[in-house]
């Protein structure tokens, strides 16, 4: 069933096996003949999915390692300051917020051109904490690097507790356009036993102060599985939330990292962690709950009214590049998924090697077509969208197209996966069944795969690693 860590896609990315090349030289060959991956000079007209890949990024994540204390279910880099008030001039954010301008300053993508930013994820940690005029300081550094679009979706986590109206006004003023605000849970005996620095009186503070200073575009996350979590604690989460009426709403299941305090005390699965059979039935219970409120579940874990999908995420799972900047950050530049260090002096060394001309985190044009496969496929069926199969076979070919719809086809009858045409109207199993034995016209009618919701989402981790074996048979 579904273990929808919350580790970010922009820290590590989905684990995968390692592909072996031998299966894709065919498909290598149709991209004028490069071989073992694709090289941008080695076709003038690379498929649109090869091609994406290859483009300047329109996105930067930024990571702001900064928390009160550790929960403990994270194992996040973060730097924990302490209960006590900050100052506007802590040394440990100032030092870290210079840093962080001298990788980005360091950081050499060569592109010829560079499109504006037209997303910036403020990502952490707890990015509230910082002063906003450090804040301030990096996205000019960006806006002068990069640029940044006029309309660029500014987003920024902020925790309840850790910002004032005075605060949320300036960051708006900076730019921040939208606001992920990590609520959790809306029990105080559960923020208690996450270890949450904040309190129910905290959340409820934070959404007034949101919603005062005029934020329209603002979601809250929210956590189900936790120790000791009943049906009716998370019916009342759903419903307080729904009160709240967020733009977006993001749900997560706890997964139990080793390191962690959770990873020290609980087992998945054992009390006081609810059953598999009980964190599905979370899962259910949020789609039911949010889909009736008019949230369109998009993602797996993504919830969101008309018009206020996030755009920096839709960048994950339409596997478009981006930057990343900052501690334990992930990027995705020019087919290459590149990691910082997690550790601090680490991650120090690596911005002073980068300033002094090592290869920094941006790829060399050259993308294997088997990873890139996999990665469309992985990222495509967390989607309500789902992979588009047409593109698809353009990119990567008849017979690995043929051979996934197989693979997927007896789940139609189970319910767990959804074939459409190309209005996206539903093919049913016995027209799928003569589709299939006709080959050479598979994508006249074909045209969408996906998984359904709930219960193709519920089995994503499983119903994705068959894709593993279609590629690596």
């Amino acid at each position: 069933m579904l273990r929808s860590t919350f580790t970010p896609i922009f820290f590590t990315f989905p684990t995968r096996p390692r592909i072996q090349n031998s299966l894709f030289r065919p498909i290598a060959r149709t991209f004028a003949d490069a071989s073992p991956g694709v090289r941008l000079n080695a076709a003038l007209a690379l498929p649109p999915t090869i091609q994406a890949v290859l483009e300047p990024p329109k996105s930067a994540y930024i990571h702001l390692p900064f928390c009160r204390k550790r929960c403990h279910y994270c194992d996040f880099p973060i730097v924990a300051l302490g209960s006590l008030n900050q100052s506007e001039d802590d040394p440990r954010m100032v030092n870290y917020i210079q840093l962080l301008a001298r990788e980005i300053e360091a950081t050499r993508a060569g592109f010829k051109t560079n499109p504006p930013l037209e997303t910036v994820f403020f990502g952490g940690g707890t990015p509230s904490l910082v002063p906003p005029r450090l804040v301030s300081s990096i996205l000019e550094l960006l806006r002068v690097k990069f640029g940044l679009a006029a309309d660029a979706e500014v987003s920024m986590e902020m925790d309840p507790g850790t910002f004032d109206a005075r605060k949320m006004n300036d960051l708006m003023e900076l730019g921040v356009n939208r606001v992920s605000l990590g609520v959790q849970a809306f029990q105080e005996e559960l923020l208690k036993a996450c270890g949450r620095a904040h309190g129910v009186e905290e959340v409820h503070e934070a959404i007034q102060i949101v919603k005062s200073c005029g934020v329209e575009n603002w979601s809250m996350d929210l956590i189900s599985s936790l120790p000791h979590q009943t049906h009716e604690m998370w019916e009342e989460s759903l419903h307080l939330t729904i009160e709240a009426s967020p733009a977006h709403v993001s749900v997560y299941d706890l997964q139990v990292e080793q390191g962690t305090k959770f990873g020290r005390l609980y087992s998945p699965g054992e009390f006081p962690l609810p059953s598999d059979s009980q964190s599905a039935d979370f899962y259910r219970t949020a789609s039911r709950i949010l889909s009736n409120a008019s949230y369109n579940h998009y993602e797996i874990s993504s919830y969101g009214r008309d018009g206020f999908e996030c755009k920096h995420n839709l960048t994950y799972w339409k596997n478009s590049p981006f930057y990343a900047f900052g501690l334990g950050s992930a990027s995705y530049v020019k087919g290459l998924r590149f990691s910082r260090p997690r550790r601090m002096n680490e991650y120090m060394d690596y911005v002073k090697k980068l300033e002094e001309g090592m290869k920094d985190s941006c790829g060399d044009d050259h993308v294997e077509a088997d990873d890139l496969a996999m990665d469309v496929v992985m990222l495509s069926l967390r989607t309500a969208r789902g992979l588009d199969l047409r593109s698809f076979r353009e990119s990567f070919g008849d017979s690995l197209l043929l051979s996934l719809c197989m693979v997927y086809e007896p789940y139609l009858d189970s319910g767990h996966m959804i074939f459409m045409d190309e209005n996206r109207k539903v093919i049913p199993a016995r027209e799928l069944n003569t589709l299939l034995m006709d080959t050479g016209n598979i994508t006249r009618r074909l045209a969408y795969m996906r998984l359904s919701d709930p219960d193709g989402f519920l089995l994503s981790n499983e119903l994705i690693s068959l894709a593993f074996g279609v590629i690596t048979p």
